[in-house]
């Protein structure tokens, strides 16, 4: 089940833990449809919902679900521990460096990192 949270006077729309992989960009449309019609600026995703070849970004999917979110001016957040990921891959290392550093797209370890980033004004969509 997903649920419209407000952080910092930010709308979030986040996904349960369970559920349906998140594989392709159709899935990535439909979260994005939901949560625009509740009035999210924000999408926040369960790493363990993402299908394991996201984290693959020779397979474009991690690509492709991003460039979504940007094309509908969404936010999105990845949440949860992706070490095993990112220690077989420094090119993900890099790819999640730098989408942390930007305003679109942040892979975060906690809510609690979610509501420091949110409260920081750098959530500005």
């Amino acid at each position: 089940m997903s649920t419209l949270l407000t952080i910092h006077d930010v709308p979030v729309f986040t996904c349960a833990p369970d559920g349906d992989a998140i594989r392709c960009e159709a899935d990535a449309l439909d979260l994005i449809g939901n949560a625009g019609y509740q009035g999210a600026r924000w999408v926040v995703i369960p790493a363990e919902r993402l299908d394991d070849e996201f984290f693959r970004l020779s397979s474009r999917v991690a690509g492709d679900i991003v460039q979504k979110f940007a094309n509908y001016g969404m936010g999105l957040v990845v949440l949860g521990d992706i070490t095993r990921h990112t220690e077989a891959s420094s090119a993900l290392r890099d790819f999640v460096r730098e989408c942390n550093r930007g305003r679109q797209t942040w892979f975060l370890a906690d809510t609690t990192e979610l509501r420091d980033r949110l409260g920081g004004g750098t959530a500005g969509n």
